[in-house]
């Protein structure tokens, strides 16, 4: 039996990754994009997942993404075993930038879908 990476193994993650590189326009041309790499298990990614999930309007502006790249370093408000945790998980929506407490592969493609419906029903 192969040995769980991390405390909690995702299942889900195989899907996250089958995702990567996919390109979709909607009907009101915005672009979904989806990019999901296997990384090196690290404290501040212990799924081992570098992801980047956007919806871009037509004009080319980034509305909402979800990310984990090292740039945008966020100390969390959450505490973890009574720390802080550092992590790189993170959300844009515009140009406000909050941290994003990555539960699961399922949970993000869920949280990102869930919010695409929101904010182009606006548009």
């Amino acid at each position: 039996m192969k040995k769980a990476k991390y405390a909690k193994e995702d299942e889900t993650l195989e899907t996250l990754l089958n995702l990567d590189g996919e390109r979709y326009i909607t009907d009101d041309n915005f672009r979904i994009e989806i990019d999901a790499k296997r990384v090196k298990v690290t404290q501040n990614r212990p799924y081992g997942i570098r992801y980047r999930l956007a919806l871009i309007d037509p004009n080319g502006k980034r509305i909402i993404g979800y990310e984990n790249h090292r740039k945008h370093k966020i100390k969390t408000k959450r505490k973890k075993h009574g720390a802080k945790k550092i992590t790189f998980d993170h959300k844009h929506k515009l140009e406000k930038i909050t941290d994003y407490e990555f539960e699961s592969a399922s949970q993000l493609i869920e949280d990102f879908w869930n919010d695409i419906n929101k904010i182009t029903k606006f548009y």
